[in-house]
């Protein structure tokens, strides 16, 4: 199937879910961010203000606003393609743009370069084991991890949106770990094992 067959299929299967099961698996998300070692390790850490159905970042923004973690949410500039992240302690920082993304106020938020992050969560539809994604087509974050080389990329994500495979291009980006409700995968394990077999 190509990519754009896939993102639909998944995005469909999303909305079957019950606001009662999206709220039940995404606190199972984030028990499991909680507890990840680089989540844990991590001052600051890049993450977007999800909409649904992706798994209910606000909750986890929150956690990690208690554990004192800084948390850096991106701001897309649609004219260039590109991206920046600044820091927010409250979501009044915040402002409702296009699609009816949340984005940072630049002037009420301060601006964070990406390796000053450990960790970045990216966002995405359709995922493999490998940390391959299929995005939601406008190709920001494979263009702004290109220049991200201090930490780990990571996905959170329901279980309806792993396919045994998804179809890659040479300048995609895969993550380094998927944590879903029932599990977390370390991708980059996976792909020296399929490397290696």
């Amino acid at each position: 199937m190509d990519k754009t067959t896939l993102r639909n299929t998944v995005r469909q299967a999303l909305a079957t879910m019950t606001d009662e099961d999206y709220h039940r698996q995404s606190l199972a998300v984030l028990k499991k961010v909680l507890q990840e070692p680089y989540i844990i390790e991590a001052n600051t850490i890049g993450m977007t203000i999800s909409n649904k159905p992706e798994v209910d970042t606000i909750l986890i923004i929150e956690e990690l606003w208690k554990l004192g973690k800084k948390v850096a949410v991106p701001k897309c500039h649609p004219k260039t393609r590109e991206m920046s992240f600044y820091a927010i302690e409250s979501f009044a920082q915040l402002e409702t743009v296009y699609m009816h993304l949340r984005e940072p106020i630049p002037a009420k938020s301060e601006f964070v370069d990406a390796n000053e992050m450990d960790i970045i969560v990216v966002p995405g539809v359709v995922f493999d084991p490998y940390g391959y994604r299929i995005g939601y087509g406008g190709g920001y974050y494979d263009r702004y991890v290109l220049n991200y080389n201090k930490g780990k990329l990571m996905s959170l994500l329901f279980d309806e949106q792993i396919i045994d495979c998804v179809p890659t291009e040479a300048h995609d980006c895969p993550v380094d770990i998927i944590v879903t409700p029932t599990k977390r995968i370390d991708c980059v394990a996976q792909r020296g094992a399929n490397e290696n077999g």
